[in-house]
């Protein structure tokens, strides 16, 4: 079997895995199909010819299965003593939110995301990011309720979003607190509505597959090769840097649309304070990419002039068109609300 035939099967049952979880009506087929979903990512995660992937394959191989065990041995407790009604009891409850928790990496079970986002491909952490994501949370949507717990997570995971990419240099580590931060808001978002859930993740993952084809498409690995400027044009840079501020949740972008509706729904249901210490925390992790952003284009003297002819791929041509939705999608939204 070749490569691509692996990769082809692999990415199959990843997704016949996740598409069993949320179709599911018991839990034990939401714990089948989260085994389904692990045991078809370690494939992609390994490669016989980089050591460091196959020890990012290894660190989630390790992680995953001690909280599918937990899970289990929690749907055993649920069957034998919480039949009814036992969302109401704490201990089943922590029990099921810190084993989903651990396994989308949100705080403070969040010590192996990073790790093997540093060590993998740009694609397998773009499906880490985004696609791994989706059947536990849908599966945390059944259960999930606004308690000190889930509280604190929220503020946790934005709070190490924030300050843990503060001093990375690597584009990849970026991402990986970039999105831990971006689980407090999607975990926030499922305790007032589903469907804000769902436009959030939605443009999220649209915004990361933007970041992730730009970096794959330069070559880019560090903030350094951005710093360069030998390796980008000013221009590309813009562009990147704009799709990185959107990602960041900075008005008037695209990114900035589900946060602003999370913040009002929180209003709406007297979460005050919450909101408010969210969007502090925000602000850090909306600091450093502003401070990566000034620094390669202000920093940039030894470059030439712009210049519009770029030589780009075919397949890539999709890319500034993906930029502009991502940078204009709000103002285009929120004048057709205005004009309805």
């Amino acid at each position: 079997m070749n490569n691509n035939s692996k990769k082809l099967l692999s990415l199959s049952t990843l997704m016949m895995g996740t598409i069993l979880s949320i179709s599911s009506n018991s839990w034990f087929e939401v714990w089948m199909g989260l085994e389904m979903n692990l045991l078809s990512f370690i494939p992609m995660l390994a490669n016989n010819k980089n050591m460091m992937m196959n020890e990012s394959a290894i660190k989630y191989f390790i992680v995953q299965p001690m909280a599918s065990t937990m899970l289990l041995f929690t749907i055993l407790l649920i069957q034998m003593k919480y039949m009814i009604s036992w969302e109401k009891q704490l201990i089943p409850s922590l029990m099921i939110w810190s084993r989903l928790l651990s396994n989308i990496g949100a705080a403070p079970f969040h010590f192996w995301f990073p790790e093997v986002m540093s060590a993998s491909s740009l694609i397998n952490c773009l499906i880490l990011m985004t696609w791994q994501n989706i059947a536990p949370m849908m599966a945390l949507s059944y259960c999930i309720q606004m308690k000190t717990f889930i509280f604190l997570v929220n503020i946790l995971s934005i709070y190490i979003g924030a300050m843990g990419g503060l001093n990375q240099t690597s584009l990849k580590q970026i991402l990986a607190y970039s999105s831990i931060s971006h689980l407090g808001w999607m975990i926030s978002s499922l305790v007032v509505s589903e469907n804000v859930w769902e436009l959030y993740f939605v443009v999220y993952s649209l915004l990361s597959l933007i970041m992730v084809l730009m970096f794959k498409s330069m070559n880019l690995s560090m903030l350094n090769q951005i710093y360069s400027a030998n390796n980008v044009k000013t221009e590309i840079k813009f562009i990147l840097f704009l799709s990185l501020l959107s990602l960041g949740g900075l008005p008037p972008f695209l990114g900035f649309m589900p946060k602003w509706i999370i913040i009002q729904l929180l209003i709406e249901n007297n979460m005050v304070t919450i909101m408010t210490i969210m969007v502090m925390l925000t602000t850090i992790t909306l600091y450093y990419y502003l401070r990566i952003s000034f620094s390669a284009l202000i920093l940039s003297y030894t470059e030439n002039s712009w210049s519009l002819s770029i030589k780009t791929k075919k397949t890539m041509m999709v890319l500034p068109f993906m930029v502009m939705i991502s940078t204009m999608g709000l103002t285009c939204s929120s004048t057709l609300i205005s004009l309805y």
